[in-house]
């Protein structure tokens, strides 16, 4: 009787930890406002912008630099990410779109460790999609309306970074209510204090 209670208790940890890998995230909540025409054609030509994640460097030593980094994250997200082509084709896309939108690319990997610890098909309960936790509202005000490509990679990525550098233009650079309102939490300390902390993880010197 004993072995057969301690198999079902040894049984319900497994199922508990299961649902707990899988369940959903519970960070990113933005919320749908009214923004200016023009930003939200600025931000809807960021989005569709097609050209491929490969950075181009006029100065050799910004390519060593941009090489150093990578390495040097590819071996701090080994744990989260042990699949080494598919945690470098990550990096170099993170980096490639952090940049592209004037964000530094080890704050955009504490963002994304707060929203989604690196789950690539992470949703939240709030419904917000992928690795940056992009609210699927964003696809009909600034893309094509297909909720399903917030599970690409780097369309995920573009969107978050995008959102979030619209998100400081519109607090006048204020990173602390740029980063509450991409939550959904304005003005509120848990997230960007969560946020800020996490990137230091990832700052690289």
């Amino acid at each position: 009787m004993k072995a057969g209670l301690s198999r079902l208790k040894a049984l319900l940890a497994l199922v508990l930890a299961a649902l707990a890998c899988a369940g959903p995230a519970v960070a990113g909540n933005q919320k749908e406002e009214a923004i200016a025409d023009s930003v939200r054609l600025a931000l809807s030509n960021a989005i569709k912008d097609a050209r491929p994640p490969k950075p181009f460097f006029k100065e050799e030593g910004a390519r060593i630099r941009y090489q150093l980094w990578l390495a040097t994250m590819s071996e701090r997200l080994k744990r989260k990410v042990p699949d080494e082509q598919v945690r470098l084709e990550f990096l170099e896309v993170a980096w490639y779109e952090a940049s592209r939108a004037g964000l530094d690319p080890g704050m955009v990997l504490g963002l994304i460790q707060v929203e989604s610890a690196y789950r690539k098909y992470a949703v939240s309960i709030a419904g917000a999609r992928g690795y940056m936790q992009v609210m699927p509202f964003w696809t009909g005000v600034v893309g094509d309306s297909d909720r399903s490509k917030l599970f690409h990679m780097q369309t995920n990525l573009r969107y978050g970074c995008a959102i979030l550098r619209m998100y400081i233009d519109m607090e006048g650079g204020n990173l602390y209510l740029a980063l509450g309102r991409y939550n959904g939490s304005r003005g509120q300390p848990q997230y960007p204090n969560a946020v800020l902390a996490a990137w230091k993880k990832w700052e690289f010197n």
